[in-house]
This record gives C-alpha cells, sequence and structure tokens, in this order.
C-alpha cells in the first residue's frame, strides 16, 4: 500500500482504533471498553486511559503500517472544556445522567421552550443529558470553578483532535448532531449558545469534516513514532460517517439508512430544512450532513431494548443462542393480538416519551422490574421463542414510528446496516409492513469506521467524494417482501399502549 489511514472511533460503548489501506479497505481494528470512571457520584468519561490506549493502538500500528493520516469519528453529546495546560478542565459526564426535572424546567424557563428551541436548533427535548446545551449548562452549575478556567469548550471528535494536534477547531456534523448549540435556520451559533455565554469559548467557523485540523504534535508525534507531518482530519459524528459510503454510491438524497445498534439512527437526507407544526414536540429532529444539508432523523435504542429483553428470555429458560426465525409463530402472535411489548428501558429516549417497558398481555400489564425480579411472569415469556418474536415485533412497531417521522415516502429505499441486519424477524416483518417501499441490508460491517476512513482519504488526495465511489463495494441485498397482513391491525393495536 502507498499509504494508510488510522482510524479512532468513539462509540458509547466500544472504542475502535482501525486501520485502512489506500483502497479503504480495512486491514486492522482493536476494540476495547472503558468503563465510567465514577467523579463525584456522577458516570464521566475516563479520559486519561482512552487517550492512553489510542497512543499504544496507534503506535503498535505505526511500525506496521504506512500511517499517513488520521481520522476521527465519535458518539453525540458529548464535549470537554480544556483549561489553559490543554487538559480538561472538568469532568466530562455521561450523557446518560439523568439531572431531574427541576433542572430540565430550569433550563427551558431560561432559553424558551421546547418548541421554539426545536424549530430554531433542529434538537428535541430529550432527557438526560442527549443534548450538548442541556450537558454544557449541567456543567456550568456542577462544576463552576472548572468551568471559570475554561478556554476552549470543543466538540468530542474536535478535543481528541486537539489532544493529537494541539489545534482547536468545529465541523458541521457534530454541532449540529442534537445539541442545541447550532441555529440551523440562520447558520450561526444558537440563542442557546449565545446564552450559555459559550460562544467565545467555542470556534464559530465551522469547517468540513474531511478539513484538515492540524497535522501531528511533537509530543504526540514522539510517542507513537509517526512523523510530525501525519495529518489530523477536523472529525465527524459517528451517524453522519456511517452516511458517507452510501453518499457516494447512491447520491446525496433518495434513501434512508437505518443504522442500528445501541442506537437505532434512522436518517433520511432531504432537500429541506423545517419542521410541520405537528412535527414540534415529537422525537424527530435534524442532523447535518458533512456536506451541510439537512437530514431529518428519528432514534430509538432498539439495541439496547434487545439485547435487554433477550438476555433476560436467555436467563429465564436458561438459553444461550437466538432462536430461529418461524415466521408462522410470528404471525400467530399478530393474529391474536393478546400480547404487546412496549418500550422504553430508558425513559424518554426513543419516539414514545411517554411509554414504559412493560408486557401488555390480555389488557394486564407486567412492568420490566415486576419480570426481571421474578415477581410476575406474563404467558407469553413462559415460551423463550415467544418471548423473542414479540421482541422483534416491538422493534419493527418502533422503526416504523421512526420511520414516518423521518418523512419517508412511497417509492424511498431503506438500507438496514448494524446489528439487525443479521435479525430474520425484524428485517422480514419490516419489509412486509412496507410495500411501496424497498428494503436493502447493507454489507458494511464498519460504517463509522469506513465514513470517518473516507474523510481521511479526501483529505490525503484532496479528492472528493464522488471520485471515490469507485474505491469501495457495498453489497445491498434485497428484502424479499412476504406478505404479512396481520401487520397492520397489530401496529394500530400497539400504537394503542405507547
Amino acid at each position: 500500500m502507498e499509504y494508510a489511514i488510522a482510524v479512532i472511533d468513539i462509540g458509547m460503548t466500544n472504542k475502535k482504533v482501525a486501520v485502512y489501506d489506500d483502497a479503504l479497505t480495512l486491514v486492522d481494528a482493536q476494540y476495547r471498553n472503558f468503563p465510567p470512571l465514577l467523579m463525584d457520584g456522577l458516570e464521566t468519561h475516563d479520559l486519561r486511559a482512552m487517550e492512553d490506549w489510542f497512543t499504544e493502538q496507534v503506535a503498535r500500528y505505526a511500525r506496521s503500517y504506512p500511517i499517513k493520516g488520521i481520522a476521527l469519528s465519535a458518539h453525540g453529546a458529548t464535549f470537554v472544556g480544556v483549561g489553559k495546560d490543554g487538559k480538561p478542565s472538568m469532568p466530562c459526564v455521561y450523557y446518560t445522567h439523568e439531572p431531574g426535572d427541576a433542572f430540565h424546567a430550569r433550563f427551558y424557563a431560561r432559553f424558551g421552550s421546547p418548541e421554539a428551541l426545536q424549530e430554531e436548533t433542529g434538537t428535541p427535548a430529550f432527557k438526560a443529558l442527549l443534548n450538548t446545551g442541556k450537558g454544557i449548562c449541567f456543567a456550568q452549575e456542577q462544576y463552576p470553578e472548572g468551568f471559570k478556567q475554561t478556554i476552549h469548550l470543543l466538540q468530542y471528535p474536535q478535543y481528541w483532535g486537539y489532544r493529537f494536534s494541539g489545534k482547536t477547531g468545529a465541523e458541521g456534523t457534530y454541532m449540529g448532531c442534537h445539541s442545541y448549540l447550532w441555529d440551523q435556520r440562520q447558520g450561526c451559533l444558537s440563542s442557546v449558545a449565545q446564552g450559555l455565554g459559550v460562544a467565545p469559548l467555542m470556534p464559530n467557523r465551522l469547517g468540513a469534516s474531511w478539513d484538515v485540523l492540524g497535522t501531528l504534535s511533537p509530543a504526540f508525534a514522539r510517542k507513537t513514532g509517526l512523523k510530525e507531518e501525519v495529518l489530523i482530519t477536523l472529525g465527524i459524528h459517528d451517524s453522519n460517517a456511517s452516511l458517507l459510503p452510501h453518499f457516494a454510491k447512491q447520491g446525496k438524497q433518495g434513501f434512508v439508512l437505518n443504522s442500528t445498534g445501541t442506537w437505532c439512527v434512522l436518517m433520511n437526507p432531504v432537500p429541506v430544512y423545517g419542521f410541520t407544526p405537528e412535527e414540534l414536540g415529537k422525537v424527530v429532529f435534524f442532523n447535518i450532513s458533512a456536506f451541510g444539508t439537512p437530514v431529518k432523523t428519528a432514534i430509538f435504542q432498539g439495541g439496547q431494548e434487545f439485547e435487554t429483553w433477550s438476555r433476560l428470555l436467555m436467563e429465564m429458560h436458561g438459553q444461550r443462542e437466538l432462536p430461529r426465525f418461524d415466521l408462522s409463530l410470528y404471525r400467530s402472535l399478530l393474529a391474536k393480538k393478546r400480547a404487546f411489548l412496549m418500550p422504553e428501558l430508558t425513559p424518554g429516549s426513543g419516539q414514545f416519551p411517554q411509554s414504559q417497558a412493560r408486557i401488555v398481555e390480555d389488557g394486564r400489564e407486567y412492568s420490566f422490574a415486576t419480570i426481571a425480579h421474578g415477581k410476575e411472569i406474563p404467558p407469553v415469556f413462559k415460551q423463550y421463542e415467544q418471548g423473542i418474536a414479540l421482541l422483534d415485533i416491538s422493534l419493527v412497531m418502533q422503526t416504523l414510528t421512526a420511520l414516518e417521522r423521518t418523512g419517508l415516502v412511497p417509492g424511498t429505499a431503506i438500507f438496514t446496516e448494524g446489528g439487525f441486519r443479521n435479525n430474520q424477524g425484524y428485517h422480514t416483518l419490516l419489509s412486509a409492513a412496507l410495500p411501496n417501499n424497498r428494503v436493502f441490508l447493507t454489507s458494511i460491517a464498519e460504517a463509522t469506521a469506513l465514513g470517518a476512513a473516507i474523510t481521511g482519504k479526501m483529505a490525503l488526495t484532496g479528492k472528493k467524494l464522488s471520485d471515490l465511489s469507485e474505491d469501495f463495494e457495498i453489497v445491498y441485498q434485497e428484502v424479499l417482501k412476504t406478505r404479512i397482513p396481520e401487520l397492520y391491525a397489530y401496529q394500530e393495536a400497539w400504537l394503542g399502549y405507547a
């Protein structure tokens, strides 16, 4: 290979350092999970341990591959305050922390109604600290002295770029990902950013994800054995990174990406930003693509729900593997309309913020906690295969609502990638429920890392994304349509409990 690109891909659960060659082929990767660092009773990111591991892995790869660039991607809703010494000025709190209803009430009393802020910034009223603006407000309250010492307020990918290069910057995909910080109508820092008083701490100009933030600092070059001329990209939000391969192959519109993992993120690149009056207050929002264009988005924690409920069922029945797909079992559950698995395990995180995780069977409700503690088991859960089928059906119901909220129209293709690609029950039912849309499973195993690698190659070569469309392959496997007429009446009944 002529050169290689190191990708540092920071997921909320798994952190990854990968190497791509000049043909955008994944040649090596290492993964690690970092448990939260408890500080003042709060879960925080262990930034020091992560940096040591990133450095160690890059140094190891530097001995084997001709690395010319480092590309960065990271999960959303995370920022780091930096002091004069170049180190974090306060803890980096997990966005899953719930500060309580009183905090949310103070926030909206100070900055405006959830609907007004959604219209301005494209951001819905998530609970916890899933909005970066809320995270900053919480840090100001929790760590006032640390905040006073802050000279740079950096979004998560750009913090890591700063640690490796010593340069600061900002780019659109992260600033615009449910942050409350960017006015998507005016293209400038929002009223929230101004009201928080953080505009002087943040770069006001947004670069592109493939722009060069800088080159390696002498210190990082020494630690890794790389040359100082190695480029560092500006970085990209992980969900937006997963769109780039499809933009290269399909163009910038005409599909919805159903990216499935801990979070199921459904993204519809659209030509115009804006909400209908009926959408305000709903869990629908706009990301900003790497090209600065609007991406109508809806999310829910589908992977978390699948892992939690399926693990409970496995333990309950002494199973280690998921059952084989049995269409007749699914159709029977749908036709009877007697049992329903409802979201949300993390309240306020998805499309049904008022719903509580539970089973409803024959009109009787069984809370998740009641089932998990073995106090009461709904009849449908007494058969392992039935429980898993009911779980898959629930995930499809949530996906259909999310797709509707992204503005899905007949004829638009849906590309499913990530963990649910291998769930036959899920994608068979999803395709059946959408007779006017073709559903495809993609062959991309590491979409976020590939998207980040693409930004690295663009930075190194100066090429446009369209110039790279032949440099990698994506197989789109169409899901054959199966007629399941029982779905529609079941969906109506399911929504009645949501």
